[in-house]
């Protein structure tokens, strides 16, 4: 049996809906529907372009003209078209999109007819300089043309400032479509190698800025370390590790140093443009070390050679330094009757063991000539230095040797000769160093190092003149803690 549906017939407000939507459509397709006038009295479609305006694109070719550009309007549409009678607007404006990737800083360009105080963004890029780059692979990686680089080195004297580039450093391009408009470049602390782009094409020019230096005394206590005191008191790690270099032939900072110990140091902060820097070469210092009071001096003689001073005129240098690697720990000290860790007996330990990573480098202790650097049983890699009153300090379990060590090489205090290992008989990363006199063993955390040469008669009374202000500025101390300037 089949079922039928009947469907309901249309109520009157079912007609009444249509024929409205009917009405308001027609409208609609004749221009039937107008906009608010606006105070001038012109009808306006919302979002549409007055009769009179003219919108600047500069992302079109030859888009607006230079009445819209003075008048700084922006590139934000194309031109609506209007309709025959009356100047309304009969279909809004479409906005213009720029060209992809177009990021970047807008800057003005003057000079070009017809777009005055226009506003063309040019893309800003800082590259990081890597190992092996060169100005010629950074351009073609930015896809910046080659041939404003090729006019750069042609510029007088402007080759040597573009083809030695330092890994880490920082380059600052500003480019638009590939065309160089800027380059920045960090010369040194003083001055900057700036590009630009003008009308007769790419200038160079390198701006000095002056370094200032300022002169500052502080004062510390020390509780843990030297550097936790130094940091403590506003200074930096570069005027910690000048204090160790200064007082070190005098206190062992690895293993002499105790709480409560103090310090008091003048010296220069390096600033650029209203910027700190770092922390300048040390004019003046006093160290306290268990009670015992050191002072020294910088003294550049007129030949130009600085060097640290006590008040006295003897020199802070002396021909030995006390230890050979920087603030290490002692893991095994000078014994005439050590149980060896490995051998399990009794051997004499005629050296001193500075406990320390593997690869920090170890330092000659004073001027002398290389006598052997190789294997040598259970020091393992080992460099032995002969210098003068038949002195010989020698250096063990080294993990490797610095570049051009061998026997015959003159080596001067300070210079790095090897690094830490654990080669031969060593149960841990450390250096065995020894020091022999007349080839007889010494204590190096105790003997008796000889002096350097004092400073010279004829520079004594200078020296006196330019040591005084400075150390009255150590005088300055009234605590613990000074700060001042």
């Amino acid at each position: 049996m089949a079922m039928r549906f009947r469907l309901p017939r249309p109520s009157v407000a079912f007609f009444l809906q249509a024929g409205a939507c009917t009405v308001v459509a027609w409208s609609l397709w004749n221009g039937g529907l107008t906009a608010p006038r606006t105070p001038g009295g012109s009808e306006q479609s919302n979002g549409a372009t007055p009769p009179d305006a003219v919108i600047f694109n500069p992302f079109k070719d030859g888009a607006g003209d230079s009445s819209s550009a003075a008048a700084g309007i922006a590139p934000a549409a194309e031109p609506a078209a209007t309709a025959a009678s009356g100047g309304a607007a009969a279909a809004p404006a479409i906005p213009s999109a720029a060209p992809a990737g177009a990021t970047g800083t807008p800057v003005r360009l003057a000079g070009a007819p017809g777009f005055e105080g226009a506003q063309l963004a040019l893309s800003s890029i800082d590259v990081i300089v890597s190992r092996n780059d060169t100005l010629d692979r950074i351009f073609r990686r930015l896809k910046l043309n080659v041939a404003d680089l090729a006019t750069l080195r042609a510029l007088p004297g402007l080759k040597a400032h573009l083809d030695t580039l330092r890994p880490g450093e920082s380059l600052h391009f500003t480019h638009r479509d590939g065309e160089l408009f800027g380059l920045n470049r960090r010369l040194n602390e003083a001055e900057t190698l700036q590009v630009t782009r003008s009308g007769d094409g790419l200038r160079a020019d390198v701006v000095a800025s002056p370094l200032e230096a300022r002169t500052r005394t502080v004062g510390g206590r020390i509780n843990s370390s030297l550097f936790e005191a130094v940091e403590g008191a506003g200074a930096h790690d570069q005027t910690a590790v000048a204090l160790a270099d200064i007082f070190g032939w005098d206190v062992d900072f690895v293993l002499d140093v105790r709480s409560g110990d103090s310090f008091v140091v003048t010296y220069q902060e390096i600033w650029r443009d209203g910027h700190y820097l770092r922390d300048g070469p040390v004019l003046a210092a006093s160290f306290v070390n268990q009670g015992r009071e050191y002072r020294a001096v910088r003294y550049t003689d007129p030949s130009g050679v600085s060097s640290y001073y006590a008040p006295d005129g003897r020199s802070m240098r002396k021909a030995f330094l006390r230890a050979p690697l920087e603030f290490s720990r002692v893991s095994s000290g000078f014994n005439s009757a050590r149980m060896h860790p490995i051998l399990n007996r009794i051997r004499a330990h005629k050296g001193v063991d500075y406990a320390a990573p593997v690869g920090t480098p170890v330092r000659a202790a004073g001027d002398g000539v290389v006598r052997f650097a190789g294997v040598m049983g259970g020091y393992g890699n080992l460099v032995e230095i002969e210098h003068t009153h038949s002195i010989t300090t020698v250096y063990g379990h080294l993990a490797r040797f610095a570049r051009g060590m061998r026997g015959g090489t003159h080596v001067t205090q300070g210079t790095v000769i090897a690094y830490v290992g654990m080669t031969g008989l060593a149960t841990g990363p450390h250096l065995h160093y020894e020091y022999r006199v007349n080839g007889v063993f010494k204590n190096p955390q105790t003997v008796v190092l000889p002096a350097a040469a004092p400073i010279r008669a004829m520079y004594d009374a200078d020296f006196q003149a330019h040591a005084v202000p400075l150390l009255a500025s150590l005088d300055q101390a009234a605590g613990p803690m000074l700060v001042s300037r």
